[in-house]
């Protein structure tokens, strides 16, 4: 469905990112991965797209997010590489949580960076080759936060709500360009940082990780289970279909019937 197609996907060495460039590959789409982590590990991961995906080109690059210049790089390195950059996902993310006159100042900025500006970045470096071409689908990787909020997640929330409102804006001034952006906002999605605020749930509330799990998803999702990762790939690959042209500007919640209540 995506053959000759080039993609970055931020932050895809696990989690929702590996999911969603699993996802571009099996349709044919070349993959630029990128993220953090024991380069053993990542240098394992590209040779299973690899063996996987034999058809596709897949490259890495191990910019850091918070860093527009390594932004910058990113996307000139996947357009030298690939040969463009026509889907871009902005899918890395951190997370902090504490009550907000106790969140250290460093851990807004750094969640602001991480969240926010760098969808920034490299939307500002991608949309000139999309332009050019005339095509172009960015997916930025949202949260049910985005669009409702919790206690305790001031910069997160924050950010996310921003970016609802940048996916918008880049909405309108591609519009005509055949260049789509959208906001997917997932809820609960057993996700390494998910799995932290499980581990400390369970911590401070003396109990183990089944029953701290069970809890979280439960008093959020009334399916009382994870979005599946895997679920946001097919999403993304239905964004970036024929049938899903249309959509532009839009946040589209997969929630489990969070935002249903």
């Amino acid at each position: 469905m995506l053959r000759h197609k080039n993609a970055i996907v931020t932050g895809s060495t696990s989690g929702i990112g590996l999911a969603i460039a699993n996802a571009l590959a099996g349709s044919d789409c070349n993959v630029m991965l990128n993220g953090f982590g024991d380069q053993v590990l990542i240098e394992r991961e590209m040779a299973e797209f690899r063996n996987k995906y034999p058809s596709v080109k897949v490259d890495y690059s191990p910019a850091d997010m918070s860093n527009a210049d390594d932004i910058a790089g990113l996307v000139a390195q996947a357009e030298d590489v690939l040969g463009s950059v026509d889907i871009l996902v902005n899918n890395a993310g951190i997370q902090f949580t504490a009550p907000i006159e106790h969140f250290p100042a460093d851990k807004w900025d750094s969640i602001i960076a991480v969240n926010l500006s760098a969808s920034f970045h490299s939307i500002r470096a991608a949309l000139p080759g999309m332009k050019k071409r005339n095509y172009g689908r960015i997916l930025n990787i949202a949260s049910v936060h985005g669009l409702v909020a919790s206690a305790h997640k001031c910069a997160y929330v924050a950010a996310k709500h921003a970016l609802v409102g940048l996916t918008k804006v880049v909405a309108l001034e591609t519009a005509e360009y055949n260049i789509t952006c959208n906001a997917i906002c997932p809820g609960w999605v057993h996700t390494p940082l998910v799995q932290k605020q499980i581990e400390d749930r369970a911590a401070s509330e003396g109990i183990d990780e089944k029953k701290a799990s069970e809890e979280l998803v439960g008093e959020k999702q009334p399916s009382k289970r994870f979005v599946q990762p895997e679920y946001i790939g097919d999403l993304v690959l239905f964004l970036c279909s024929e049938a899903g042209a249309a959509f532009t500007g839009a946040p589209i919640n997969i929630d489990g019937g969070w935002l249903a209540q």
